[in-house]
């Protein structure tokens, strides 16, 4: 493995091992091995599977009484994926997803997960929760070689919205995160959501919409390239990540991903969470039609939302809630409001609403007729 990852980072034209997180493991281990191990015998355990985004696993929004530990597993895979017609992507990905599935706990539980690096990947990965308190959140502590796994475990402290994403060291950092290596996570308060008054809130639905801007190198003729496998790819998608001009920015891993089939549903009446992430740049998500009726830009829950928003504001290495009823049927656009990446560049989802047209909200009091201009 080590022979295979070296010619690797040989071709790829890395000068540098991932140095960060290498010297942080070695310095945290002999932190966190000569501490006593947490006895937490009496918990309950509880194992979560997870879904491919935008949708979420099962899970209370009302915590029960006592915290537990909340078991997941994550597989890491390096695959290609077709950003667009003819634009493909040399990714790596938490659980095959991009982004990476939405895991959700409760203020106070543990969070459990065994991270796995199958020994047909190239590369080092770990995970980094923003979540998390200590050790470069987890990735000092889930650095794994291909053909590795292990075990991280952490009490969620503080309610709200958090990303995570792989963090290996140096300038694998930037790549692995762009080339789909970022998720979500969302940290409920134990009695569930609260309003602007304290009042609590429920939502029927939640979606999880994870942006993501790729820079996919093209040819002397502007063709995209594509590339047998991930390190092939890193040399010329260095330089154009280095330029700082995505070739697309998507939800959920490719243009149209949340579009047409692959639309959300929800229907008339229904709340609907949408849990929005950026790993890496900032978004300004906005619902053509509808609102935040009560936003955490920031994502963390024990602010009091804000209301009645048109577009809000998730910061780079963030996620942030949005909770909307619909009120009307119809076709709802959900698009990153820098409209030339939302329309040219791909950050658009759908929402197809079910239900009854309200006059009152809306009417077309005259249908498009002949003007002669007089």
């Amino acid at each position: 493995m080590l022979t295979r990852r070296a010619a690797l980072m040989g071709a790829a034209g890395v000068a540098a091992l991932p140095v960060l997180a290498k010297a942080a493991k070695a310095e945290s281990t002999t932190v966190h091995e000569s501490a006593a191990p947490a006895d937490l015998s009496s918990l309950q355990r509880i194992k979560r599977e997870l879904l491919p985004p935008p949708f979420v696993h099962e899970h209370e929004q009302v915590a029960p009484a006592a915290p537990r530990i909340v078991e997941f597993e994550m597989k890491i895979a390096e695959k290609e994926i077709e950003v667009d017609q003819g634009a493909y992507l040399q990714g790596m990905t938490f659980n095959g997803s991009i982004p990476g599935p939405m895991m959700v706990v409760h203020e106070g539980d543990y969070v459990e997960l065994t991270l796995i690096n199958p020994p047909e990947n190239m590369l080092q990965h770990n995970i980094d929760f923003h979540a998390a308190t200590g050790a470069l959140g987890g990735g000092a502590l889930t650095l794994v070689n291909p053909g590795e796994k292990t075990v991280l475990r952490f009490k969620a402290t503080r309610p709200g919205t958090f990303v995570y994403h792989c963090a290996p060291g140096g300038p694998m950092i930037p790549w692995h995160v762009v080339a789909g290596m970022a998720g979500s996570i969302m940290v409920l308060p134990r009695n569930g959501l609260t309003d602007h008054n304290g009042d609590p809130v429920r939502y029927d639905r939640v979606y999880y919409i994870g942006e993501n801007e790729f820079y996919i190198p093209k040819d002397g003729n502007g063709d995209y390239i594509r590339y047998e496998d991930v390190g092939e790819s890193y040399p010329d998608t260095l330089e154009v990540m280095n330029g700082l001009i995505p070739s697309h920015v998507v939800f959920n891993g490719a243009v149209g991903a949340l579009t047409g089939e692959n639309a959300l549903k929800a229907k008339q009446g229904e709340k609907v969470l949408f849990v929005h992430s950026q790993a890496n740049r900032d978004s300004r998500p906005h619902l053509i039609g509808g609102h935040g009726d009560l936003v955490w830009e920031a994502g963390k829950f024990n602010n009091v939302p804000d209301r009645d928003l048109e577009t809000w504001f998730i910061r780079g290495g963030s996620a942030g809630a949005a909770l909307y009823e619909f009120l009307q049927p119809g076709v709802y656009a959900y698009v990153n409001h820098n409209l030339i990446e939302a329309v040219n560049l791909g950050a658009t989802a759908h929402v197809v609403v079910e239900g009854e047209w309200n006059n009152d909200l809306m009417e077309q009091v005259v249908a498009p007729t002949e003007y002669s201009g007089s």
